[in-house]
């Protein structure tokens, strides 16, 4: 079979590790009040706690630091239903992640609550938005879900984003420079989530063009966008 011509050729998707160590963590103003939180453990306010902020604001990774610290499983909200809560909550400690309120199982989740209390566990749960703000049909939930410390984590400032560009190019076993960092820090939105997206497109071009990843190639890739 011939080769395919360069503009043609499709970069391969190759899998990369992301790591969520606790010396990977990058601790910032958006993200210090929710750092405090997960280390100080097991020095809790309360046996529940939760941290809510956007999409790849870091909860996980928060979460996967406190889970090596309390020894704890993982839960995703979706499997609340039907899961065998005490076989769950063996170790002691656990984590319930990415709750999402209009789809969530109450009932399994007021027991699970009230397992914790009763074994003297520790619970951790991540959300987008504080539960505060969810609109529940079991008043005893919504009260005792108001009443657990919340940590929220924020959008990143400017030394957090660029912190987060070096990480996530880190990861792909890339090193960038100062001009390519100014470069997408002037044109980025301020969200985790934009920052990833605009590494895989970076390091995607870079692998399809056989190109090293520099600013030339971001201002190319970029330039018909608006900052």
């Amino acid at each position: 079979m011939p080769d395919l011509p360069a503009a043609r050729q499709l970069a391969l998707a190759l899998a990369h590790n992301e790591s969520f160590a606790l010396e990977d963590f990058l601790p910032g103003p958006p993200n210090a009040a929710a750092f405090a939180l997960v280390t100080r453990w097991p020095d809790w306010p309360s046996p529940v706690v939760a941290l809510a902020g956007q999409e790849a604001a870091g909860k996980s990774h928060l979460a996967a630091i406190w889970a090596e610290q309390a020894g704890a499983r993982f839960l995703s909200s979706r499997a609340l239903r039907g899961a065998d809560l005490p076989a769950a909550l063996a170790t002691g400690a656990l984590v319930v992640e990415d709750i999402a309120p209009d789809a969530l199982d109450e009932t399994a989740l007021f027991h699970l609550l009230n397992l914790v209390r009763e074994e003297s566990a520790s619970l951790l749960l991540t959300a987008r938005t504080a539960p505060a703000g969810w609109r529940l049909a079991t008043a005893d939930l919504a009260s005792r879900l108001r009443a657990m410390p919340v940590a929220t984590l924020g959008a990143p400032d400017d030394a957090t984003l660029r912190a987060v560009f070096v990480k996530l190019f880190a990861d792909r076993q890339l090193t960038v420079d100062a001009p390519l960092l100014d470069y997408l820090l002037s044109r980025s939105e301020r969200s985790f989530t934009a920052a990833r997206t605009t590494v895989e497109r970076l390091d995607g071009e870079a692998l399809r063009l056989k190109r090293p990843v520099t600013r030339a190639l971001a201002a190319e890739l970029f330039r018909t966008e608006p900052p």
